[in-house]
């Protein structure tokens, strides 16, 4: 690989800490998605350890005294609640420890997503219509089929505000379902979005580097139709075409907007940025991951190979972002 396309990604290996410094990869967590950290973390941790790095797995379960040992730089790899969304973030800002990935405000906006769709028209970013229930109200409750018939339509999807995986996500094509699956997605968090479901291809699109950079485009397409937690992690369920067969385009479209929603919400080091491209040509983001997983199913790992940057690679070019805040 030319040298100038490593230095476009921000990559130099970091030789003056690898004997100097520890790497805490932080993975596990609390979470719905505790197995797919695990997953993550052990990619990551691996990866380090071929690189040359001192490095320790930590598998965080809620107890902030495995954090207090001595590490130097923190890797997160939790995914969810409690790890993607700000808070183990603003632990470490407290300890002064420095972290990979994206800061507090950006953790926690990124992982709610009726805060995100907020911001992405504000900034004139394409995302579907949608509505959010008050759990709360048994009155709005009653009124709610009605509300999706006005405004959104069927089908729709119906999804926990802050929760990935696809967990308690369930696509509604009738109002006979719509109550059921508003319940399912409450159970995991306290409010739930539904959101008007588009038609087309499912696309998604990596920034990596301290100067944003996009990735290939990849396009899913899940064997069973739905991209859900199954299809996510199990190998040979998803077909991945890597790059997407777009037009140009409409692929430097959705590159430009995968970017300006990585800024939009001061996104660092790393993202993933979900996308339908509608059938008739249209545009729409979904959501912005800010700790995109790294398992062997993951889609930052397949867009990077595309890109001649392997798994040591993108593990590194992850790690400078939190070595420049040292």
């Amino acid at each position: 690989m030319e040298k100038n396309f490593l230095k476009k990604f921000q990559y130099f290996p970091i030789r003056e800490i690898k004997s100097s410094l520890k790497i805490g990869v932080i993975a596990g967590g609390i979470s719905s998605e505790r197995e797919v950290s695990l997953s993550t973390g052990k990619g990551i941790y691996e990866a380090l350890l071929r690189l040359g790095y001192r490095a320790e797995f930590i598998d965080f379960n809620g107890d902030i005294k495995e954090i207090l040992k001595k590490i130097d730089i923190a890797f997160i790899a939790l995914h969810g609640k409690y790890g993607e969304d700000g808070t183990i973030q603003g632990f470490l800002e407290l300890l002064k420890v420095p972290y990979t990935g994206s800061g507090v405000l950006a953790s926690a906006i990124a992982m709610d997503k009726i805060y995100s769709k907020k911001i992405f028209q504000f900034e004139n970013i394409p995302t579907p219509s949608y509505l959010v229930p008050d759990l709360r109200n048994k009155d709005e409750m009653n009124k709610i089929a009605g509300k999706v018939v006005a405004s959104i339509g069927y089908p729709l999807i119906v999804k926990p505000n802050r929760g990935g995986s696809s967990i308690g996500v369930t696509i509604v094509q009738s109002q006979e379902n719509l109550i059921s699956a508003i319940m399912e997605a409450g159970k995991h968090d306290s409010k739930v979005l539904i959101e008007k479901f588009i038609l087309g291809k499912l696309l998604t699109v990596s920034i990596i580097g301290r100067e944003p950079q996009a990735l290939p485009i990849i396009e899913i397409r899940p064997k069973s139709g739905f991209y859900d937690y199954q299809s996510k992690y199990t190998p040979g369920f998803t077909e991945y075409m890597v790059p997407a067969p777009i037009e140009k385009d409409l692929e430097e479209q959705i590159s430009s907007f995968a970017i300006k929603c990585h800024n939009a919400l001061d996104c660092s080091a790393v993202s993933r940025v979900d996308f339908i491209l509608g059938d008739d040509r249209s545009i729409n983001i979904l959501e912005v991951n800010t700790i995109p997983g790294m398992t062997p199913t993951s889609l930052v790992p397949k867009a990077a190979a595309i890109c001649g940057i392997n798994y040591e690679m993108l593990t590194e070019i992850i790690l400078n972002c939190a070595s420049l805040k040292l």
